[in-house]
């Protein structure tokens, strides 16, 4: 039986027996540095259990922060039966300000090696975090892009979504002289020191684009892994949209000419 399944298995007997340590089985990774996943969350209710579950199933992850951007579906309750549970830590906002400023103060809190950004709505898998660790565990690089473009057959996305990404990528390209394939994937792994070296003033989704700004014009050493990806709908609750891409086409080119 693969790994993950066996370690989701434990999680959901430590929950049922209320027993508040659940370690993982550690059947494979070895890791030396700590890893601190940062879980930016908005009503995500529905989703909440089951990517929680995926995440503490991987072994190599130190701690999960969830982050609660003042949700107002049943998110917030729903979090006070993770508190108990090792690895575990939440922050609950006092008022919605925005995906980027949950992820920068998970940032802030996070006492890991390295930092991975994770979110809250299964679209990305937690099954793929070795290979965004690996490169930064080898010291070959600061950053790791997990890239949905490098997925071979193509992971499906709606068309809209596919051209926005592909134009903003682009664009990030061109003036920072990059070579990646998918600026605003979710999944973003890097140093504590990286983050401790920037100052991001993203407060929506406009996140993606400061970071990855902000990286290249201070020659961060990056590279890019394919991931998997399972794109969810607007009627199941996707946040992003157009106005959304305006402003990350638009942080690009300020941020080119300011810091």
């Amino acid at each position: 039986m693969d790994v993950q399944y066996l370690n989701i298995i434990q999680i959901i007997a430590c929950r049922l027996l209320l027993i508040g340590a659940c370690e993982p089985i550690n059947l494979e990774y070895n890791f030396d540095m700590k890893l601190s996943v940062v879980m930016p969350v908005f009503n995500e209710k529905s989703t909440l259990n089951e990517i929680v579950e995926k995440v503490l199933a991987m072994q190599i992850v130190s701690e999960l922060l969830i982050v609660d951007d003042h949700s107002t579906d049943g998110t917030r309750e729903l979090l006070k039966e993770f508190v108990a549970i090792d690895r575990i830590r939440v922050i609950l906002k006092d008022k919605n300000e925005g995906k980027g400023s949950a992820v920068t103060l998970g940032i802030r809190h996070a006492k890991g090696d390295v930092i991975l950004i994770q979110d809250a709505d299964l679209e990305y898998n937690p099954s793929d975090y070795p290979a965004l660790m690996k490169p930064i565990e080898d010291g070959d690089v600061d950053v790791v892009y997990g890239s949905r473009f490098l997925r071979k057959p193509e992971l499906a996305l709606y068309f809209s979504s596919r051209m926005a990404n592909r134009f903003l990528t682009f664009v990030t390209n061109l003036l920072y002289g990059s070579k990646l394939t998918d600026m605003e994937t979710c999944y973003k792994a890097f140093r504590k020191e990286v983050a401790a070296g920037i100052d991001i003033k993203a407060k929506r989704f406009d996140f993606e684009p400061e970071f990855t700004a902000k990286i290249m014009k201070r020659k961060f050493s990056y590279t890019e892994v394919p991931v998997s990806f399972y794109p969810r709908s607007y009627e199941a609750g996707k946040k992003i949209g157009i106005m959304d891409g305006l402003e990350a086409f638009w942080t690009l080119v300020k941020y080119r000419f300011v810091d």
